[in-house]
Formats: C-alpha cells, sequence, structure tokens
C-alpha cells in the first residue's frame, strides 16, 4: 500500500447507487480512493468511525447562489455589497455548505463572476469549501429576472452568442439562462417568459459546441415548453405556473423524460429559518409562500409518475428558509412525493453528478474517484433525517470535520 494512504472504517456504505452493510474500509491516497473492502490492509493508519457509521458520497447541489446571503433581503445585499464584501460572505457559504457534508455545488448566478475566483482559492484550499461548478452572471433579457447580477443580454442571437463564449472564456462550467421570470425580481413574473424557443435554442447550440451544459431557470408553462424543444440539459425549478397558479402538464413531463431533461428540483427549508420570516411576512406573503409550495408539489408528483430525472438544488441563499447548508433538509422533503429515501440519495449523488458533468469523479464511492465521503450515525436510506447526524466529512481525502 502506498505511502501516505488512510483508511476510514464503518459499519455501513452508500456508494451513490446502492447500500450494503458492513463492515467497510475506504482507503485514500492522495485525495482519491483507492481499495473499497469488507476489511482495511494492516499497513496503513485506520481511523474507525464506528460501527453504526455509514459512509456515502459527498452530497451535490445542483442549485445555489453563493452571492445571495439568505437573509430577509437578499437582492439588496447583493447589490450594495462591494465586491470584497460579497467575496467575503460567498466564502462564509461556501464554508457552511461544505460544513453540512455538501461536497460540490452548482452556483447558477453570482456576480462580476466572484464565484470563479471563490472555485479557484477553494480548490486549494479543500477545508474552506466545496469544489464549484460556476455559471457566473446568468444570461437574462435587459431589466429582466436578476439582472442586477450582471448578465443582461439583448434578445437577438449576435447578443446571446456572445454572452455564452464570454462565459466559456472565462472558464465557466454550465451557462445559466432565464426562460422566465422570477420572484425575486420586481416587474419579472415568474409566468412570463423571457426568451423564445429560438433563442433558447441559439444559447443551446453555441453552448453545447463549446462543451458546455445549459440550465434554464423556468418557472412558466411557456418557458418550459420552450426550454424542452431548445435542447436544454436541465430545467430549474420547473413549477409549472400559468396566470391562475400551478398549472402542471403530463405532457411535458412526458416530453423531459423522452428526451432525458434533467430537473434541478428546488428543495429544502431550514425549519428555523421558516419559522423566521413566518414572524415578518405579511398576509400576503405568506399565501404567495404558500401558493409556491402547493405548485412545487404537484410539479413533484407529476415528475416522479412520468419517471421524469430529478436532481435537489436548494436555491439556497435567496431568504432565511434557504442556508446554504440547508440541502439535507431537501433529501428529506423529497421522500414525500414518491422516491425513496435511497432513490433520493442517488439524486443528490450520483445523478447530479451527471447532470454536473463530473460522473465518476464525484457523486460516487468507487475506485479513483475523488474522497468527497460524508459519514452520519445510522442508516440514511432507511432514515434520511440520519443526514443531519454528520460525525465526518472529508473533501478531496481531508477532514473539514
Amino acid at each position: 500500500m502506498s505511502v501516505g494512504a488512510f483508511a476510514l472504517v464503518g459499519g455501513m456504505l452508500f456508494d451513490g447507487n446502492a447500500f450494503r452493510g458492513g463492515p467497510v474500509s475506504i482507503v485514500v491516497r492522495h485525495g482519491v480512493i483507492e481499495e473499497i473492502s469488507s476489511t482495511p490492509p494492516e499497513n496503513v493508519p485506520v481511523t474507525d468511525l464506528g460501527e453504526d457509521a455509514c459512509l456515502l458520497p459527498g452530497l451535490i447541489d445542483t442549485h445555489m447562489h453563493l452571492a445571495f446571503d439568505a437573509s430577509l433581503d437578499p437582492v439588496k445585499s447583493a447589490r450594495e455589497a462591494t465586491d470584497s464584501e460579497l467575496y467575503e460572505s460567498m466564502r462564509r457559504a461556501a464554508r457552511k455548505a461544505v460544513y453540512a457534508g455538501v461536497t460540490t455545488i452548482r452556483d447558477l448566478g453570482d456576480r462580476e463572476y466572484l464565484s470563479l475566483d471563490l472555485r479557484d482559492e477553494l480548490a486549494k484550499d479543500v477545508l474552506s469549501g466545496p469544489e464549484i461548478l460556476a455559471a457566473g452572471p446568468p444570461i437574462t433579457t435587459p431589466g429582466g429576472h436578476c439582472f442586477f447580477l450582471g448578465g443582461e443580454t439583448s434578445p437577438d442571437a449576435e447578443s446571446l452568442i456572445s454572452a455564452v463564449r464570454e462565459r466559456h472564456a472565462r472558464g465557466c462550467s454550465v451557462i445559466k439562462v432565464m426562460a422566465s421570470g422570477g420572484n425575486m425580481t420586481p416587474g419579472s413574473l415568474p409566468f412570463e417568459s423571457q426568451f423564445s424557443s429560438q433563442l433558447l435554442k441559439v444559447v443551446v447550440d453555441e453552448a453545447h459546441r463549446l462543451g458546455l451544459p445549459v440550465a434554464a431557470h423556468a418557472h412558466g408553462v411557456q418557458s418550459i415548453e420552450d426550454a424542452i424543444a431548445s435542447g436544454v440539459d436541465s430545467i430549474e425549478h420547473a413549477s409549472f405556473v400559468g396566470e391562475q397558479g400551478s398549472d402542471p402538464q403530463p405532457r411535458l413531463m412526458e416530453a423531459m423524460a423522452a428526451r432525458n431533461v434533467a430537473v434541478s428540483a428546488t428543495l429544502g427549508f431550514d425549519p428555523a429559518g421558516m419559522a423566521a420570516m413566518f414572524k415578518v411576512m405579511s398576509p400576503e406573503q405568506k399565501v404567495q409562500l404558500e401558493a409556491v409550495r402547493a405548485a412545487q408539489e404537484a410539479a413533484l408528483r407529476g415528475l416522479f409518475e412520468h419517471g421524469v430525472k430529478v436532481t435537489i438544488g436548494s436555491d439556497a441563499g435567496i431568504a432565511p428558509l434557504k442556508p446554504h447548508d440547508v440541502l439535507p433538509h431537501g433529501l428529506v422533503e423529497m421522500t414525500r412525493y414518491g422516491w425513496s429515501a435511497s432513490e433520493v440519495l442517488t439524486a443528490a449523488t450520483r445523478d447530479a453528478a451527471e447532470l454536473c458533468g463530473v460522473a465518476g469523479r464525484k457523486g460516487e464511492l468507487l475506485v479513483g474517484a475523488d474522497a468527497d465521503i460524508l459519514v452520519v450515525r445510522g442508516n440514511p436510506s432507511v432514515d434520511l433525517q440520519r443526514l443531519l447526524d454528520i460525525r465526518a466529512v472529508f473533501r478531496v481525502g481531508q477532514r473539514v470535520r
């Protein structure tokens, strides 16, 4: 066995695909999984995490915003902060995420491409945060949803191609486009489309030519239909809202399944944050929040029934009920809509890695993969609340907690 290797020993393991009983041993060398067996080798240091310890891949949040601070007014905070202030806030958010066992994130909207700088910093200082797969400022229409992040783009082919090329040149991992409006931007409505299907296809074709996936923010029914037709890789939120409320469309869910378009479902609410928000929300805001949750529930039950691939994107940062460590709550929530605990774990590990383009390296415990390992007490494939009882977190073989 190589010098510098060590072994983690626990009572059970979820490898991203299935659960198996133990004992189990994972040997790590230079941040990579070298061996998985039932007994550790005799010539390496061993960390025995206990018979009740379950080892599983670090979780992957497919939709997060490090630039939003999970305050009551994250938009104001992001707009008024200097670059250095915002960067420091993003650092804190990243640390909070990895401490909760979230070892990889897709940041789907920042300001001034700050997430790329933080990505590079955390690649050298893995104890301070997860691996970041960044989109940079989301592509949006002038004055459109999240325009204040700096991604305003004229709705014409030439401008959109230029926007995609800029993100590719800067080193972004994914293209984020606002196919519909959203709730956080005054004057922007979730059920209204921002780009036609033809213009979305321009974005998709150029991104795919450059080897980048496309994540489309789409709440409204028409924007979801246009995103599917354009060939996007994932639809963010997919809440199927219309002017009169939730309007799930089975035909569109069938199209998603047939075309292998994934949904990054917005799940997870922090109980303490929810209670704090309810104390200050107006009656109208409470009604709006309940309407959003009802739309989400209706959509998710339909997505499950139609076999659409769903990952979990917490949308962390957008409100106090969405802190940057909220993802485990989202996994618990997903079981309410039809998925088993094991299916949810796969969605937040292996399937999320495939969507994010890091399969084989992230999302599974297998030889050759990064040693991003979450260790919890008890069996989360039976009770996902176990994800909140963390014994240890490792990022590329280094212990975070």
